[in-house]
């Protein structure tokens, strides 16, 4: 997957926008006005997880502690295609999900959610 992926699969997700607060080269997927995912301009990509996850992901290798976001379980991949499409296209699924279920009840009515 790409750039261009992560997008398509964020911008999928109901309630999803796209932001840039960072900056024109970094890519912030929102829901509710909160960031579940973040791509990069030098490829990579990071993206909410839930406290098993991280300890799993960051434990194996298969993924590293998101630098400045690690305290709130995101983590990285310093190449959008160091995992298959599917996989990373279901841990975004699960890092939206993980955002909605903490916005408050108001939020998610106003997003049809």
């Amino acid at each position: 997957m790409d750039r261009a992926g992560v997008g398509q699969v964020c911008l999928a997700l109901p309630g999803a926008t796209l932001d840039h607060p960072f900056g024109d080269d970094h890519d912030a997927y929102k829901v509710g006005g909160k960031m579940f995912v973040m791509a990069g301009a030098t490829g990579g990509v990071s993206f909410k997880v839930s406290d098993i996850a991280y300890e799993v992901l960051t434990e194996s290798g298969h993924a590293r502690p998101a630098p400045y976001m690690a305290r709130a379980k995101w983590v990285n991949l310093p190449q959008i295609d160091d995992w298959a499409d599917e996989e990373l296209a279901d841990h975004i699924r699960s890092a939206h999900a993980i955002i909605v279920r903490k916005l408050t009840r108001k939020a998610r009515a106003e997003l049809g959610l």
